[in-house]
């Protein structure tokens, strides 16, 4: 089963993203630093309707919230499986245990400016399928909204309680968040690079769920629970939004994290099938 790479980038302050979406609650001590490499179980932000802790309106609040990414169900033991459930499918979001309570209540939207994802050289792929044990080379590509408007990818989060810790204790509550993805576009990109691939799909059969802006209020209206109206908020964006271009091979190590990462290379540094 195909899966998204995990890795995607996010600089804009939360002074940003307040106004871009109408938020009306955030904190200054959860400010997060620009990340260009967000990897899975690192802290994110994340955008979501929620009445406010200790406070005696029921009315849902637009708030930015810090959470961490790799979601964990309310219902788990422990929560070792978070870095393997960083993505939930649009097709079985509805009906996945680990998701389905989360999609009817607990949706928000993930901002990036946009993410990564890796494609395999001609002659690299052979020997996987082949069975032969050589690291293949991979040239990542960044994909990102044409226009350089956010990247708002519709998520899900929960709380799962720490047991082992007392009510008191900081972290005895985890958020935990994960993000949607769908079948990669198989039109057009907005911007295609000069040598590579020209569709979504040619990288990765998978993609993130991008929001549109006339979405996000419907898709994170907590009052919006019948299963079959929310997935109807699955349908994918109209395609030619996205461009995507290559960038340096340094992403491909987590340690790795600064701007000159989104830099757009004139070509592939790694051969790959196109």
């Amino acid at each position: 089963m195909a899966r998204m790479c995990g890795r995607y980038a996010a600089s804009r302050g939360p002074e940003d993203l307040a106004g871009i979406f109408e938020v009306e609650k955030w904190e200054p001590e959860e400010t997060l630093a620009p990340d260009y490499n967000v990897a899975p179980t690192k802290e994110v932000y994340a955008v979501l309707d929620r009445p406010l802790k200790d406070v005696e309106d029921p009315q849902p609040v637009r708030q930015l919230r810090k959470l961490k990414w790799g979601l964990v169900p309310s219902w788990s033991k422990t929560p070792e499986g978070a870095a393997r459930m960083i993505n939930a499918r649009a097709e079985t979001v509805h009906e996945k245990p680990s998701y389905k309570r989360a999609f009817s209540t607990r949706r928000c939207i993930i901002p990036a400016d946009g993410y990564y994802e890796w494609v395999t050289g001609t002659q690299e792929r052979d020997l996987e399928v082949e069975g032969k044990k050589k690291r293949p080379r991979k040239q990542p590509y960044f994909v990102l909204p044409a226009d350089g408007s956010v990247f708002a990818m519709a998520g899900l989060y929960e709380f799962w309680r720490d047991k082992t810790l007392p009510d008191d204790h900081p972290q005895a509550w985890w958020v935990t968040c994960s993000v949607i993805t769908t079948e990669a576009e198989t039109g057009p990109l907005g911007v295609s690079p000069a040598d590579g691939p020209r569709t979504l799909a040619e990288i990765h059969p998978r993609m993130p769920l991008m929001l549109t802006p006339d979405r996000w209020d419907s898709w994170l209206d907590p009052s919006r629970t019948d299963v079959e109206d929310l997935r109807s908020l699955l349908a994918p964006p109209p395609e030619g939004l996205m461009r995507a271009y290559p960038v340096s091979t340094a992403v491909s190590n987590v340690r790795n994290n600064g701007p000159e990462l989104l830099k757009e290379l004139e070509g592939p540094e790694e051969g790959t099938l196109f």
